[in-house]
């Protein structure tokens, strides 16, 4: 054998032999020894106590599965029993994570080349601790002290093929988010593919995603609401590929809200993006404050079914676009796509919302108009007093300043009733800091268009708010479609009005009102059974005193009502009809819900007239009282009408003539213009 065969064979020798020495040490060493020492340099790196409680063990073993060569080579398992990591000083419960056993193997020539490679690692039974306190510190985030900056990086790189574990058990409190939670992972055995969750469809739209690997079951509260529900998520090491899409899944309800989502996260470290399938759905829109901040209009029940996109980094701030979504409030259909950015000062709604069948009444909630059963329903805390009609809910002026909103809405087809029908709504709501305007608000009612500017300052205490409306066109046959002598009228009714008021619900800003109301009415009829169709039974009362069970032609209805401090009071008020001039003389007072209103009938000619006396209407608003006053209509005399007092209204009115669309002139134009010049009209002037 030449010396350098002799040489090689003795340095082969030797590594084997060391090598063979390394084993049997490895295998029959007590690894409990070295506990306190690894203990102690584990808690002076992490600055938390660590320690493994229980036995120590490394054990050789073959791997029959790796196949080939290697199958032949003996891997190191190594076993740790109770382990524990503590919390920081700063937190009074002493553990933060606990294991009953850890078990990994490791690949023993990959550290030739600086590479820590275990395939698996499997955890029995861990339980995990999460807090955060409301300063923000989290007993997540570890201190390893100062880096140094002179050091170089390490060659050693760490490989870490998969984890296992029968069951895990995490508890998080975090008190920035007023969160309480305990949640049960479990392995789902075999994987779920990505498609199979969000269909193959989706799945084709979106990046790749790992497949789901672990179950989740949360029970807990969340912004002192109570949360359950349920989820699939991916593997564990999937959390540090910043690049791969994260699957998630979940089925949770919060109190009365339910959300249902599936898709995926991407860099779930750093919270980087999301891309999801959301529905919600709930008692009430304007419950979803409390859990994410976003100002909504209380409503009906609803339900929504829409792809969410979120860039938690974004420049301007997180944002979240909720694109092409559909669903129902209450009875009404609502689609469209609406972003939110959570910018400075404060964060901002935008969007675009359809409906194309609106019900009237899936409305009324946006006011507090809704029955206490309804309020109950979606969590309102108001009660209407069954003696009031005006909505004394409030208004929630506290959340109004939490975000910013320009968002416009169409309704189609607004569905009141075959009586009374409104054609369709549009708005445009804008909320900016603590003032919300809906400029403008639009209904098309009868073939005319009700235009309004509305602005309600939430800035002061109480509310200020201020509405001005304007009322065109409004076709009488249109808006009384069902009874049968106003088909062949060409009327209209026009109408202003402009009032203001302060305080934080309808009633509460009706009650302190002032402003001014006209409105005009041409070529129209009267009736029991269009008192009927109105609702109106005061007004069915009047109309059987007035006229008995006859229809009775309208040729001008003409009213100019002032309004101070809630208390609204007739200018003007009159009727013209076929059979005689109607005078209403009184007061609305919306502070305390109650009329007061004299209606007073003058006959023209020698027409048989059924009424000798006049008529009042007095008593709540909720239940108003109608009867006949005891004195006579000949003992008041014809100068019941100060005439120089509604000449001014009488102009104002004027302006409200519609143009005539039928074969006769418009009759409103001589009896107001007679009253404008200071003249009694003529059914008054018959009777001198």
């Amino acid at each position: 054998m030449t010396r350098p065969a002799r040489i090689i064979l003795w340095t082969l020798t030797t590594l084997l032999t060391v090598l063979a020495i390394l084993v049997v040490v490895i295998a029959t060493f007590d690894w409990n020894r070295v506990k306190p020492l690894l203990n102690e340099k584990v808690s002076e790196a992490l600055h938390r106590p660590f320690a493994i409680n229980g036995n120590l063990a490394v054990h050789w073993r073959t791997e029959p599965e790796e196949g080939s060569w290697r199958a032949w080579i003996p891997w190191p398992h190594f076993t740790a029993e109770d382990l524990t990591l503590g919390n920081p000083d700063w937190l009074k419960e002493p553990q933060m994570v606990a294991l009953e056993r850890v078990e990994f193997r490791l690949s023993p020539l990959p550290l030739l080349f600086h590479q820590v490679s275990i395939p698996r690692i499997n955890l029995t039974k861990p339980t995990a601790s999460l807090t955060r306190l409301a300063d923000g510190r989290a007993n997540w985030n570890f201190d390893f002290g100062p880096k140094d900056e002179n050091e170089e990086p390490s060659k050693w790189q760490m490989d870490i093929g998969a984890i296992g574990f029968d069951q895990g058990n995490v508890s998080f409190d975090d008190q920035t988010l007023k969160a309480r939670m305990k949640v049960q992972i479990d392995p789902l055995g075999k994987p779920i593919a990505f498609s199979d969750i969000v269909g193959k469809a989706t799945a084709e739209k979106s990046a790749p995603a790992q497949d789901y690997a672990f179950g989740l079951k949360a029970q807990g509260r969340y912004k002192d609401q109570p949360v359950s529900g349920t989820g699939k998520i991916g593997g564990l090491l999937a959390l540090k590929a910043s690049d791969q899409p994260f699957p998630l899944q979940a089925d949770v309800r919060i109190a009365d809200t339910h959300v249902v989502l599936a898709g995926t996260l991407t860099d779930p470290l750093n919270l980087g993006a999301l891309d999801l399938r959301l529905r919600l759905s709930g008692a009430s829109l304007g419950n979803l404050f409390p859990l994410t901040g976003v100002t909504l209009p209380d409503t009906p029940a609803y339900s929504t079914d829409g792809h969410l996109n979120a860039n938690l980094h974004a420049e301007q701030g997180a944002t979240f676009e909720y694109q092409g979504f559909n669903g129902k409030i209450g009875d009404s259909d609502i689609h469209g796509d609406l972003a939110y950015v959570a910018s400075k000062p404060r964060p901002k709604l935008t969007g675009k919302l359809v409906s194309n069948q609106l019900l009237f009444k899936d409305l009324a909630p946006l006011i507090g108009a809704d029955s206490n059963a309804e309020q109950k329903a979606r969590g309102g805390a108001s009660k209407q007093p069954s003696d009031k009609v005006l909505p004394v809910e409030e208004f929630r002026t506290d959340r109004w300043r939490a975000m910013d909103a320009d968002v416009t809405f169409t309704g189609k087809r607004i569905v009141h009733s075959e009586q009374l029908p409104f054609n369709d709504l549009s708005a445009h709501v804008i909320l900016e800091d603590g003032l919300l305007r809906l400029e403008p608000l639009r209904f098309g009612v009868a073939g005319g268009n009700l235009a309004s500017r509305i602005r309600l300052d939430g800035r002061n205490v109480p509310l200020q708010g201020r509405a001005r409306l304007t009322a065109r066109g409004f076709k009488l046959k249109q808006l009384f479609p069902t009874f049968a002598p106003m088909q062949s009228s060409f009327g209209e009714l026009n109408g202003d009005a402009d009032i203001a008021g302060r305080g934080n619900s309808v009633a509460a800003l009706l009650g302190s009102a002032n402003g001014d109301l006209r409105m005009l009415v041409n070529d129209g009829a009267i009736s029991r059974s269009l008192m009927e169709i109105a609702g109106l039974n005061v007004g069915n009362y009047i109309v059987d005193k007035l006229f008995g069970d006859e229809d009775v032609k309208i040729n001008c209805a003409a009213a100019d009502v002032g309004i101070k401090n809630g208390l609204a009071s007739t200018r003007l008020f009159i009727f013209d009809t076929e059979n005689a001039i109607i005078y209403i003389n009184g007061t609305a007072n919306f502070a305390n819900e109650r009329l007061d209103l004299k209606i007073t009938p003058e006959s023209k000619g020698l027409r048989l007239f059924s009424l000798r006396s006049p008529l009042y209407v007095r008593g709540a608003f909720a239940k108003p009282s109608a009867g006949v006053q005891a004195v006579p209509l000949a003992l008041r005399g014809a100068g019941m009408v100060a005439l120089g007092v509604v000449a001014g209204p009488a102009a104002g009115l004027l302006a409200l003539i519609a143009p005539s669309s039928g074969d006769d002139p418009n009759q409103c134009t001589p009896l107001l213009q007679q009253m404008k010049e200071g003249k009694a009209p003529a059914a008054v002037k018959s009777r001198k």
